[in-house]
């Protein structure tokens, strides 16, 4: 018969390495497309805010990860409780570690706006122009301030001072890209709570088979 504690153990073993996994292929994937020149300005506008992320902190949150996930096969395979000890000692504090990333992210929403400014200033005209055709937008703030770049979007200053300035959207578009990241990475600190409380029904069920086994073995000796 299939011990159901050790099934469901094994599973949140499995999902939280998935989740380590996802990290780390988001953090490398992403570190190393960043860089690439922009084709528009949606591209433009993805890519210069997450060369603003932490990348290295996750790919070792993510290392992390893994090394839990391998301090927890010899407790399975020998039954051992020992490892499972010192594996649960690293998800907690794994789980501190990421959801210290998920607040440090978090906290890039409240101040999206000085920060897009700063990055709008930072680029090229060719770059400013990608973002104001796909945002529909000229200028930052408003087409002159900073001065707006002529593109179809805005071919006059009689035409772009109509047009809504690139803060606005470009505030909404990084609050809604980093919305979906941070969520994710609560999600994985998630995946560690379940797991930790995996751990803590399988070390309970081992110790009462461990003591139900001692009485057993008492039992057996005295005849």
């Amino acid at each position: 018969m299939v011990n159901k504690i050790l099934a469901s153990f094994v599973l949140a073993d499995f999902l939280f390495a998935v989740g380590g996994a996802i990290m780390l292929g988001f953090a490398v994937i992403v570190q190393q497309t960043c860089f690439n020149a922009p084709t528009e300005g949606v591209e433009a506008a993805r890519n210069l805010l997450y060369r603003e992320f932490p990348f290295n902190v996750g790919i070792a949150n993510a290392v992390l990860t893994f090394i839990i996930f391998v301090f927890t096969l010899p407790g399975l395979a020998t039954g051992s409780r020992g490892w499972l000890k010192v594996a649960g000692y690293l998800i907690v504090f794994n789980a501190l570690f990421t959801l210290g990333i998920g607040l440090n992210l978090w906290t890039t929403t409240l101040k999206m706006r000085e920060r897009f400014n700063t990055i709008w200033i930072a680029q090229t005209p060719e770059v400013q122009s990608l973002m104001q055709v796909s945002f529909a937008c000229c200028g930052f703030t408003n087409s002159t301030s900073p001065a707006f770049v002529t593109d179809p979007t805005c071919p006059s200053p009689a035409s772009a001072a109509l047009m809504r300035g690139c803060g606005s959207p470009l505030v909404a578009f990084g609050n809604t890209e980093i919305d979906t990241i941070f969520t994710a990475v609560f999600g994985m600190v998630g995946l560690d709570a379940l797991l930790i409380m995996a751990l803590a029904c399988l070390l309970k069920d081992r110790k009462e088979r461990d003591r139900y086994r001692h009485i057993d073995e008492k039992r057996g000796g005295g005849f």
